[in-house]
């Protein structure tokens, strides 16, 4: 446990916490388009910034990037803080104007929103669908192409490796955006433009999973796919 003071109110963080979750635990509204509580932290839209105190000086941190330590000082709602907040959001509503998701945060954020003139859903490239396919389901099949000092002139983008793919869908489920999008076709799943055959269950005959990621679950633990091939309804 660590004491610390989050806007004047001392309280006592657990070990390894950022001081975004203590802040949200405590109800303060901190917001940010590439957090997930399962993920680990990332920092690429900025827009969790709050103000710490380092060696008597207040600075600008990403929260989500912050370990909660002993002493630290937090505030979340200063004029600097909201400053930075709102030039967040300006830069992502600068690139991506016709995304709900970006407009929506903007315009809370005080961005002056105009109306939409039609239905985008760009990659903002959070990193949310690479870190879930990395860190949650394990098979690396995402990736960021040209991210990083090093990269070329080439605008970044989410790398797919067809290959990789067991079609679960967990980067369509934490896309912000519905740039990831999943279809369902006649007993098939078609995700980032690859086509999966749906197994459908012994019991109820109902599509429930694709084939490739009940394989994919049997080579990871060992039990047969046959045992695999009822839906959680009717087990």
């Amino acid at each position: 446990m660590a004491k610390m003071i989050i806007n004047g109110q001392e309280i006592q963080a657990k070990a390894g916490a950022t001081v975004l979750e203590e802040a949200r635990n405590l109800k303060v509204e901190i917001p940010t388009l590439c957090y997930h509580k399962d993920l680990s932290s990332f920092g690429a839209c900025r827009l969790c910034t709050v103000e710490i105190k380092v060696k008597g000086k207040w600075q600008l941190a990403a929260s989500c990037q912050t370990e909660a330590v002993e002493g630290l000082e937090v505030r979340t709602d200063s004029d600097k803080v909201r400053e930075s907040r709102k030039l967040a959001a300006e830069l992502l509503y600068y690139r991506y104007p016709q995304t709900a998701a970006v407009r929506e945060i903007a315009a809370k954020l005080g961005v002056a929103v105009g109306e939409p003139t039609i239905d985008s859903r760009d990659c903002i490239l959070c990193g949310l669908c690479t870190r879930t396919c990395h860190e949650i389901v394990g098979v690396n099949a995402l990736s960021f192409k040209d991210r990083g000092l090093a990269r070329d002139i080439a605008e970044p983008a989410i790398d797919f490796n067809p290959a990789a793919c067991i079609g679960c869908g967990s980067c369509a489920y934490v896309c912000p955006t519905g740039f990831v999008r999943m279809e369902a076709v006649d007993g098939k799943r078609i995700i980032w433009d690859k086509v999966f055959k749906m197994a459908s269950c012994e019991v109820c005959g109902r599509y429930f999973a694709p084939v490739e990621q009940l394989e994919y679950i049997s080579r990871t633990t060992g039990v047969p796919v046959s045992r695999l091939m009822t839906c959680v309804s009717c087990r």
